[in-house]
């Protein structure tokens, strides 16, 4: 049985209960973060709580929260559920009003909900036990036009990820009506051709994702690798030597396949190793 958060007050899971009239259950009006942690110790923390500050000022929702009191719920959260290796997840929505009404309510109190539910502890990175490497199909984005915000409103997302798991697909590849890569349903998006890594320009296509900021961050840090972010064309995805997808939970996954053809020589690839190792011993310190 876990134990979460709701509104000041931990309980078992099974006695949370919010009303029907909550604008997050009614319009998807809210905001989320899921923080890996692993036995007690977060990976990009303060990335996270940035970006959910900034994702509630961008849908007008007041909440003032401090870091210092997200650190404490994440982290009484973790040893409340074991303290293992766990996603933390955040939720704050609009709250509840007494009708549903399209336009924002006033002086109604916010829901803060969290949670911890395990994930997989990632894995050294070594070619010889990452396995075959994911596969993905590609669609147009047709999501809306807001993505950097991270909202509970994911149905779009839902259904791009759906198309997927119908074609038997780990992910899905997204690119827009000029057929320029944005991202995947579920996480961003690197490419490599020639040893030179790159990924998508970060604006109001995709999600400002941590996992990618950090990739981003931890590489240049090193210096070794060339990364560029700049538009990326679906001729370049299609040509691409390797393809990752970063995201909190998956970290750096390599794609060997993409609409079931071969991504490069369909193996998973030297230069993803280097930058996943990197990855890996480094970040914690973020």
């Amino acid at each position: 049985m876990s134990t979460v958060f709701l509104n000041g007050d931990y309980m078992p899971i099974e006695e949370a209960k919010i009303s029907p009239l909550d604008r997050g259950f009614l319009f998807g009006d809210g905001i989320y973060e899921v923080i890996p942690s692993y036995f007690g110790q977060m990976v990009g923390f303060q990335g996270h709580i940035d970006r959910m500050n900034d994702g509630l000022k961008a849908i007008g929702i007041e909440l003032n929260w401090s870091d210092r009191q997200w650190k404490k719920l994440c982290d009484t959260l973790s040893e409340k559920n074991g303290a293992g290796s766990l996603g933390i997840y955040l939720h704050v929505s609009r709250g509840a009003d007494t009708k549903r009404f399209h336009a924002f309510p006033k002086n109604i109190t916010p829901t803060i909900f969290a949670m911890a539910f395990e994930i997989p502890l990632p894995k050294i990175p070594d070619l010889a036990t990452v396995g075959k490497g994911y596969s993905l199909i590609s669609n147009e984005d047709l999501r809306w036009q807001r993505c950097q915000i991270k909202s509970t409103s994911l149905l779009g997302n839902v259904l791009h990820f759906q198309d997927s798991y119908e074609a038997g697909s780990q992910e899905t590849l997204l690119y827009n009506s000029n057929n320029e890569l944005t991202e995947a349903s579920a996480a961003n998006i690197f490419i490599v051709k020639n040893g030179i890594i790159a990924t998508p320009i970060q604006d109001n296509q995709i999600l400002a994702g941590i996992t990618r900021r950090l990739v981003i961050d931890i590489l240049a840090k090193d210096g070794s690798m060339l990364l560029e972010e700049r538009t990326i064309t679906l001729d370049e995805v299609n040509a691409a030597d390797e393809i990752w997808i970063t995201s909190s939970s998956k970290e750096i996954a390599p794609i060997t396949m993409l609409n079931n053809k071969a991504v490069g020589d369909g193996k998973v690839g030297s230069i993803w190793l280097k930058a996943a190792t990197l990855y890996s011993e480094n970040k914690f310190s973020y």
